[in-house]
């Protein structure tokens, strides 16, 4: 097994040398990708990428998105046999002291994909809580699942990368911000179990978003309408999957008593 990080950047700039120094410790690859950034955060990036070798790094000509930098990163990963990719946000929200966790459970579960399940403090906006709920609901109903997913969008995740990458191959993924659900998703389709582990998750004062409401809600109803298309035509077998769930939770019960 060969693990490695990977970091999307785009406009954060300023706040990838802490995230990446924070990660230096594990000494593991680190794949950034540059996605189209502007001189001051380019200038950054090319920076941290000097001072470190065991960084990788993947530039887009212009801002492709960070579904696009993932699914780029998987590909090279493949292609230099790591095996399991640990995405990160570039921005600093995310508490990189629970790394070791993530990495240990993936090696205890190579098949799995290791998600965060954000424990937000004070600072989250209302407006992101309440969207988090809504993605988290309609994943529920397009993989036919109860109580399953824990959060749809959280973007602190180890991505098998053998999984990842035959996905990628045949199917659309969405390039923005509707990503991290699209490809959960399709691994819980293709039958790739997940395991939660509770991450904090802050969002600093003065912190800069991608979010764009209009364009990035826009492409996220449109992801979703084609989910619920993929849906359906998967629903016989989500269906038989939903009946055995079940039934194994109803003999998990039985033995406990």
């Amino acid at each position: 097994m060969q693990q490695a990080f990977v970091i999307p950047v785009y406009n954060h700039g300023s706040t990838l040398q802490n995230v990446v120094d924070s990660l230096l410790d594990y000494n593991l690859p680190i794949i950034i990708i540059d996605d189209g950034n502007k001189k001051e955060d380019k200038l950054y990036i090319e920076l941290i990428c000097q001072a470190h070798p065991q960084i990788i790094l993947l530039r887009n000509r212009f801002n492709r998105g960070k579904g696009y930098s993932v699914c780029r990163a998987v590909k090279e990963a493949h292609k230099r046999g790591i095996t399991h990719l640990f995405q990160i946000d570039a921005d600093g929200q995310h508490d990189t002291e629970r790394c070791q966790l993530f990495l240990n459970t993936s090696k205890d579960n190579p098949h799995s994909l290791v998600c965060g399940c954000p424990e937000f403090d004070e600072t989250i906006p209302e407006k992101r809580k309440n969207g988090r709920q809504i993605s988290n609901n309609y994943a529920a109903f397009v993989t036919q699942t109860e109580g399953y997913i824990k959060d749809a969008m959280c973007g602190y995740r180890v991505y098998p990368v053998e999984e990842f990458y035959k996905i990628s191959r045949f199917a659309y993924i969405d390039s923005h911000m509707g990503f991290d659900t699209e490809i959960l998703v399709r691994m819980i389709w293709k039958g790739v179990p997940v395991i939660y582990l509770p991450v904090n998750v802050s969002y600093p004062v003065g912190g800069k978003s991608n979010f764009r409401m209009v364009r990035d809600n826009v492409r996220i109803s449109f992801m979703f309408a084609r989910m619920t298309i993929g849906m359906w035509l998967r629903y016989p077998m989500l269906l038989k999957r939903k009946k055995r769930a079940r039934i194994e939770a109803q003999n998990r019960d039985e033995s406990r008593k």
